[in-house]
């Protein structure tokens, strides 16, 4: 559970290592699983003179026959200067004894991170675990922001697909994301599918839970192309 026709639309466009900022400078979505809203993503994107801040926030809640089920939640504040990734904080609970404190600062020559394995140096030029951020496609390893690693990455493009938003039909960009498991992970990291609008948007994306089989679909609600 824990793993969440071509039309014109208005956007704030950063070169490298950068986001496609939505109109509004928001980004929702709902989470579905059998076919029923469990929870929501909200991003929203704010420009402070040379900086651009990122703050997401997951709600996850899960209710069998009006019941409490399941819950997990994630709070993620990004920061980034002049289309560098330079600081992140957050947290995320997965509503049992697992419960990370996450974060991780630029320094001259690297980015000292700090979650579920303690302090760790990594390269100053890796990305945060943001799909959100097309540019992730590219890397080969992520830093993973539930938890505070990192994971090694490996993305396959698919075929162009027709999607339907909101009522509309929009041609996408479609890709198979897979990344490495950490030996504390309960369950192998899901293999994750992607869906880019041509404006480099993410639209949805899908992954199946590995104990109930169950597709998790993650798709924007405030799509306005």
């Amino acid at each position: 559970m824990k793993y969440l026709i071509i039309t014109a639309i208005f956007f704030l466009s950063f070169s490298s290592n950068s986001f496609s900022i939505p109109k509004g400078n928001k980004a929702t979505f709902d989470v579905i699983r059998k076919n029923k809203v469990i929870g929501t993503i909200e991003t929203i994107f704010t420009k402070k003179d040379e900086l651009l801040i990122i703050d997401t926030n997951v709600d996850v809640d899960v209710k069998i026959f009006f019941f409490p089920a399941y819950k997990f939640t994630q709070t993620t504040k990004e920061t980034w200067l002049k289309n560098e990734f330079i600081e992140v904080e957050g947290h995320t609970n997965f509503e049992d004894e697992r419960e990370y404190f996450i974060t991780g600062r630029d320094t001259e020559n690297n980015f000292i991170a700090n979650g579920m394995d303690g302090e760790l140096i990594l390269d100053k030029n890796i990305l945060p675990s943001n799909y959100l951020n097309k540019e992730i496609l590219k890397q080969k390893k992520m830093f993973d922001t539930q938890k505070g690693i990192v994971r090694k990455i490996k993305v396959t493009k698919l075929d162009d697909e027709i999607i339907e938003i909101n009522k509309k039909k929009i041609m996408t960009e479609k890709y198979l994301l897979n990344a490495s498991t950490n030996p504390k992970d309960k369950g192998p990291f899901p293999q994750y599918t992607l869906w880019y609008a041509k404006n480099e948007e993410l639209l949805k994306f899908k992954f199946t839970n590995w104990k109930d089989k169950k597709d998790i679909i993650t798709q924007r609600n405030n799509w306005g192309g």
